[in-house]
Order: C-alpha cells, then sequence, then structure tokens
C-alpha cells in the first residue's frame, strides 16, 4: 500500500503479511478512503488464507472467520469494508473443495474485488463528468481519488475524466481538517493529472459559494442511507448546506456499495489530532486543553443534489431511486 500518512512529501510503498497488519493499517489511516478500505481488508483476508498451517477445510474456514472479524473492527463506519468481508465469507462458507482450492478461490475474488473498483470508478467518472460545464470552478472535500480508491477515484475521478475530456476547470481544494486530506492528498493528485486547483482553509467555502465564484460542489462519502443521507468526512454538512443556500448543486459520488439501508453515527478519533496542530513549532493550544474530534458527519439528503453512481445519476425521491440501483430493479 501506499502510506497516505507521508504524503505529499515522500511517496513510500508499504507491505503487509497478515490480516491483523492489515486492519492496523487500515485504523491508522495508512490506507483510507472507502472503496480502498474494502479491497485492503478483502486482501487482508486473502493473506490469512494465504499464510494458514491448518489441514482441515473446518479449521480454515474458523481461521479465516477470526480473521474477518479482527478486520471488520478496524473501521466501523466504512460500509465498503464489511460489504467487501461479507462477500469474501460467502466464498469460504460455500466452498467444501480442498485447502489449495479454497485458499485460491479466496485469493481470487480479492483479486475480482480490486479489478471492479476501477471499473466501477471509471463508469462513475463517466456518468459524473456530465454534470460539469466547461469553465466550472468545483469545491472538492477531503480526497476521493485514486488514494482513496483501488484506482481512479469516485469525486475526484469525476473530476478528472471532465479534465481528460478536454474540459476547462478548476478545483478549489478545501484543506479537510484537522488530517488535511484535501491538502495534502487531493492536491498531491491534481499535481499528477495536471488539473488547476487552488488550496483553501475550510472555513472559506462559504465566502467562495456566496460571491458566486464556485459552480460545482462534489464529495465522496462512506455510507449512503435508503433515504439519501450521507455520511461523510466531517465538514460535509457544513459545505452541503453552505451550497444549498447560495443555490450551488451539491453531488456525492459513491459506487452502490456504500448504499446502506441503515446509516449509524459516525465514529470519534483521537483528540490527539486536534490538540497537536502547532504554530511556528509550539502547540496551538493552551496546555491541558481538551478536544472533540468526530471523523464524520451525515448531511441530510435534502441537500444534495444528486448522488452520481456506477449505475447513474440517481435523483431524488432518493429512497425510491436508490433501492432500484441497488436491487438492479
Amino acid at each position: 500500500m501506499i502510506d497516505q500518512r507521508l504524503l505529499p512529501g515522500r511517496l513510500e510503498i508499504v507491505t503487509y503479511h497478515n490480516p491483523g497488519e492489515v486492519a492496523q493499517a487500515i485504523r491508522s489511516m495508512v490506507v483510507r478512503g472507502a472503496p480502498a478500505i474494502g479491497a485492503a481488508a478483502a486482501y487482508g483476508l486473502a493473506l490469512a488464507a494465504l499464510n494458514s498451517q491448518v489441514n482441515d477445510v473446518q479449521m480454515m474456514k474458523a481461521e479465516l472467520h477470526q480473521a474477518a472479524e479482527i478486520l471488520l473492527k478496524s473501521r466501523p463506519t466504512a460500509v465498503n469494508l464489511s460489504w467487501a468481508i461479507n462477500r469474501m465469507l460467502k466464498i469460504v462458507d460455500h466452498d467444501d473443495s480442498t485447502l489449495n482450492e479454497m485458499r485460491q478461490k479466496v485469493i481470487a475474488e480479492a483479486e475480482t474485488i480490486a479489478r471492479e473498483d476501477v471499473q466501477i470508478n471509471k463508469q462513475m467518472a463517466r456518468n459524473g463528468a456530465a454534470l460539469i460545464d466547461d469553465g466550472d470552478t468545483i469545491i472538492h472535500h477531503c480526497n476521493t481519488g485514486a488514494l482513496a480508491t483501488v484506482d481512479w477515484g469516485t469525486a475526484l475521478g469525476v473530476i478528472r475524466m471532465a479534465h481528460e475530456m478536454g474540459k476547462k476547470i478548476r478545483v478549489l481544494v478545501d484543506e479537510t481538517r484537522p488530517r488535511l486530506q484535501g491538502a495534502r492528498l487531493t492536491a498531491w493528485e491534481l499535481d499528477q493529472y495536471g488539473v488547476p486547483y487552488d488550496i483553501i482553509s475550510d472555513n472559506a467555502a462559504g465566502y467562495f459559494l456566496r460571491s458566486g465564484q464556485v459552480q460545482k460542489v462534489f464529495f465522496g462519502a462512506d455510507r449512503v442511507a435508503a433515504n439519501g443521507d450521507v455520511a461523510n468526512k466531517i465538514g460535509t454538512y457544513m459545505l452541503a448546506l453552505a451550497a444549498y443556500d447560495n443555490g450551488v448543486p451539491a453531488y456525492s459520488v459513491v459506487p452502490t456499495s456504500t448504499i446502506d439501508l441503515s446509516l449509524k453515527s459516525g465514529e470519534e478519533r483521537s483528540q490527539d489530532e486536534v490538540l497537536g496542530i502547532q504554530i511556528h513549532g509550539q502547540p496551538a493550544v493552551p496546555k491541558g486543553a481538551t478536544a472533540r474530534n468526530p471523523a464524520f458527519d451525515v448531511t441530510p439528503h435534502h441537500l444534495i443534489s444528486a448522488i452520481v453512481t456506477e449505475k447513474g445519476i440517481i435523483y431524488p425521491p432518493y429512497e425510491e431511486n436508490l433501492r432500484k440501483a441497488v436491487t438492479g430493479a
């Protein structure tokens, strides 16, 4: 995996050998982004099969279920993680072949999940690029590019596709505090693609929206409820609210695997991510201060203009149309 904690200063690829290491990589945000987490978890389970030393099929199944539990606990808000693990376990539970055959089938399924993610992302990019007009300035939140997926990306993939189609666009990249996924990762990716951009502070988004300098807002999602409510990186709600108030369309770009019938509350990360911020090498907060650091918020569906998936662009009523997209109706 690319260790995303080191970007943009250093590009380093790290190697993991067992599901416990993969789970730790997910927890510590070496890898992040819902689709990338799902694929990483699938490979984590494949590593468990590859490394298993048991000589009985049922014992291997038990080992793989234990590994699945470890991986599932690493990032509970990312529905792609549970989706990928459950898909892998279906192979395990419905296979009574030899140990080696099961091992190969589990590895092959992880490879299939990875390949499908790239195909899905490119289809989402083609669908969503139709929403971007020549000359648009777009605010993009967090990081949703190739780093957040197996390749290409979700919301940033749409922007990349529009750029490669020859549309003249500019991206306002909000920092995405406190971990700065926008300033560190999205800006780094846009550099690779040659897309013009400016980094803005998170709290400047409202200014650019109200002054008429922005035509579109794009972000991804870690989970989408059946009614279209979107759980995404903290700050998405405020951005969507400001866009709605100024008549600027806000689009969430997600694979249908991110759509879930239930929506749990978002996780809260370590307060050290907030308290550790420094100015001129000195702590930016008083000694002994405490902080709250929610990682996600929920954006109500009425603030979202459309949800872009690999099945097409989904408009309200979301309750009906998201279900059709997921079930293939």
